[in-house]
């Protein structure tokens, strides 16, 4: 997996995570814990990705790549 992929898998735990909160506030559990076992997943995918890139880039490998990630995820 790459930096990209942890940048997108970061941003839909995030989401995923606000859905949740929303659903706690409005009384909806079954949806809220539905979406934080979601959210779990793409946090724990991130993860993957970031040792995979920890063990595999130098940092200015990282930084580079880390920057394209971004980049692609606002041009989106």
């Amino acid at each position: 997996m790459s930096l990209e992929e942890a940048a997108r898998q970061l941003k839909m735990a995030v989401h995923d995570s606000q859905v949740a909160f929303d659903c706690v506030g409005l009384g909806d559990l079954e949806r809220a814990q539905e979406h934080a076992v979601i959210a779990r997943a793409a946090t724990d995918a991130a993860m993957t990705a970031l040792a995979q890139a920890l063990e595999d880039m130098t940092p200015e490998q990282a930084l580079a790549e880390g920057e394209r990630a971004i980049t692609a995820m606002e041009d989106a």
